[in-house]
């Protein structure tokens, strides 16, 4: 099978590795520019294309005329996309074969859109999968090929349920792969009325609002702990950083924000039950566990 790759990110390098350890001749890929503002905590799947000698593309936006050219002349049998960032418009789409394939980090069609390991935590999912669907121009709207559940604890956080994904991922094509070759993959339409939509987060999303309760403060914390940009507060007037956190059982809450000294430990009042930050920073200062931060003297969050 002759593929061309587009890809970026953890999910992207296996992705990649899937198909060339299968075998499958990649035509091209296609990814991103490395950007090390994101902090590089991912693999590169531009140095891995180099390091399998697949040519290899740092574009942007895939959707030019020159890059669509480029790719028809290439032929491919397919087009596989593995977290690329772009929506693949329709004069692309119709270049391969046998279609045009997308691995999405959700359970189909649920999630569907932008950030969905963050979004399934921050609404406190027990539970969410890795999808690979045709792609067409709306974005993970496609007929699913096939599906793996990933389960979610309750203290996992964005990295943790990131690396499940990875793991899934893998698996999940090792066991299609063969099938889209043969042309004997499964096809099936999303049940539309039972999906959902999420858009891309911004850092700001990270913002504690102390009037909800505890377990969704909980599930926000988990969501974009590192090594995304933290969920975040004000203290004494500096912006604190939480890192880790728990709903724990006490008395109910009567002004959200408030500071209680308990325990050696830094509890903190919310519209519905108490939370404990376990690890925090304070900008511009080091991160400290609870106990040190139940020593700063700390009175309110706002």
């Amino acid at each position: 099978m002759r593929a061309v790759v587009l890809a970026y990110h953890d999910v992207g390098c296996a992705g990649l590795e899937a198909l060339l350890d299968g075998g499958d001749e990649v035509a091209a890929v296609y990814t991103h520019p490395d950007d090390p503002i994101e902090g590089g905590w991912f693999r590169s799947v531009a140095d891995l294309a180099r390091s399998r000698g697949v040519p290899r593309v740092s574009i942007e936006d895939v959707n030019t005329e020159g890059s669509v050219a480029a790719i028809r002349a290439l032929e491919p049998d397919v087009l596989f996309s593995f977290y690329y960032r772009r929506i693949v418009r329709g004069e692309l789409l119709s270049v391969p074969r046998l279609g045009a394939l997308n691995l999405h980090g959700s359970w189909l069609p649920g999630y569907r859109g932008r950030s969905p390991v963050n979004w399934v935590l921050v609404r406190g999912e027990t539970q969410t999968g890795v999808t690979l669907h045709y792609m067409t121009e709306e974005p993970d709207a496609g007929d699913i090929v096939a599906q793996r559940e990933v389960r979610i604890e309750f203290h996992d956080t964005a990295l943790d349920l990131h690396r499940k994904i990875v793991r899934e991922a893998r698996l999940l094509l090792d066991e299609e792969l063969p099938r889209i070759r043969q042309g004997t993959n499964a096809r099936r339409s999303q049940d539309r009325a039972r999906g959902s939509y999420f858009g891309r987060r911004t850092p700001e999303d990270g913002r504690i609002d102390w009037s909800r309760p505890a377990i969704e403060i909980h599930n926000l914390v988990r969501a974009v702990s590192r090594p995304w940009p933290g969920a975040f507060t004000e203290a004494a007037g500096r912006r604190l950083y939480v890192w880790q956190a728990r709903p724990i059982d006490g008395q109910g809450a009567t002004q959200p924000g408030r500071v209680r000294s308990e325990r050696g430990s830094l509890i903190v009042e919310t519209g519905r039950g108490l939370l404990e930050i376990l690890r925090a920073q304070l900008a511009g200062d080091r991160e400290r566990d609870g106990a040190e931060l139940a020593g700063l003297g700390l009175a309110e969050l706002r």
